[in-house]
């Protein structure tokens, strides 16, 4: 028995309209899984406020309050970026970390033109670390989120591609983007712009495929490879980029590979000794060929899979407090959910999830399998003890938390 966690709540779950067609695109997910997904840019005019995500108010508490270090910040200006000494420092008695970001140096550097960088901010701005696990779980592949802070008529990069997805979603003030389109379709993570340098300067120098002003509201979505350069206008720039690190048939390719290899470690064949005296290992390659073909061919990479797209994401937060308290006051009334972004899979009597492993009892495996559809339950509709060992592993929280 194989069962994943689908939630009939969540946004992403077949069947409901989610944030990717709700807030970032005014096409249907249809027409853009088809003839935009992965294929070509798109400018989406109006798409709604974002201020609920993110604002300048924002960017100074997160520089000036939160005492962020590094590299959850990055300077750059004209396509250079400042070395992390330049903008950080030790925060005084008792926080003495020499790292801290510096609001003083930062407010220099920016008034001197610079384009400040808050990368990871689905991990340091709660808004965003929301709406980005949702759009991750809509379109199956992780979603992580910077925002770009630039002063007016300034750059902080020239022409350049990603190796991920992005889209831009502007905040606040207006920003100039000039698309071109790819030089090296489809890059991988390895296939970086510098690379090809001239390539992607010399194509920057062709007519653009989108020349164009984002103002608030607008949401710009560009496949990885496409080139872009943007230059903020008359006012301060702020915008959100969510970059979606794309599973590709290679990466699916990796895995059988990667399964394939593992079932060949236990061939006692395969791991007998070449010939002595061989010169060259022509002889050996048809045979081994057909049986790395053999092991391709009844390879299961399911789990890995799973254990490795596990592995690129983080559970929804659990408050240690809220947890304690649900555990002590439980009784056979209690609501519980289970816990958000857990990419819980149930196999045999095992339940797998972002936060470790549980093997249960073939009695307890119904109501595993039932809370995995993400609905609010009692605990005495699971079993009160079943519920405190899950409450104990995190693996349910409060149904108001």
């Amino acid at each position: 028995m194989s069962t994943t966690r689908t939630d009939p709540q969540d946004p992403g779950a077949p069947g409901g309209a989610g944030v990717l067609e709700t807030r970032l695109i005014d096409i249907g997910r249809e027409q853009f899984a088809g003839n935009v997904w992965g294929r070509t840019a798109l400018l989406t005019r109006c798409a709604g406020d974002f201020s609920d995500l993110f604002s300048a108010a924002a960017v100074d508490e997160l520089l000036s309050c939160r005492a962020l270090r590094t590299p959850f910040l990055r300077v750059a200006k004209d396509g250079s970026t400042f070395p992390d000494s330049s903008f950080t420092s030790s925060a005084g008695v008792g926080a003495t970390i020499a790292d801290q970001l510096d609001d003083t140096a930062l407010w220099r550097s920016f008034a001197d033109g610079a384009t400040l960088v808050l990368q990871a901010l689905h991990r340091t701005w709660e808004p965003v670390s929301a709406f980005t696990t949702r759009l991750s779980t809509e379109l199956g592949h992780p979603v992580q989120a910077n925002a770009y802070i630039t002063p007016p008529q300034n750059r902080g990069f020239g022409d350049h591609y990603d190796v991920h997805d992005v889209f831009v979603l502007q905040i606040a003030g207006t920003k100039r983007w000039i698309i071109h389109e790819p030089v090296h379709p489809d890059p991988l993570r390895d296939h970086p712009w510098t690379d090809r340098r001239s390539a992607v300067a010399e194509a920057a120098k062709g007519g653009a495929y989108i020349d164009s002003v984002l103002e608030p509201g607008d949401v710009l979505y560009l496949p990885r490879g496409w080139l872009h350069a943007a230059q903020a206008q008359g006012e301060v720039s702020i915008h959100l980029t969510l970059g979606v690190h794309n599973w590709t048939r290679y990466a699916l390719a990796e895995q059988l590979v990667q399964a394939a290899l593992a079932a060949l470690r236990e061939d006692p064949e395969m791991r007998r000794t070449l010939p002595l005296g061989l010169d060259g290992p022509s002889g050996e390659i048809d045979a081994i060929r057909e049986r790395v073909t053999a092991a391709v061919a009844e390879a299961d990479s399911t789990a890995l899979f799973h254990r490795t797209r596990r592995g690129q994401g983080r559970a929804a937060p659990l408050g240690p407090l809220a947890q304690l308290e649900a555990v002590e006051n439980l009784g056979p009334g209690s609501p519980v959910r289970l816990r958000g972004a857990l990419e819980a899979r149930l196999e045999g009597s095992r339940l797998t999830t972002r936060v470790g492993w549980l093997d249960f009892p073939e009695a307890d495996l119904p109501a595993v399998a039932r809370l995995l559809d993400g609905a609010v339950h009692t605990a005495d509709a699971l079993g009160v003890d079943l519920t405190r060992r899950l409450l104990r592993a995190g693996v349910l929280v409060p149904a108001g938390q």
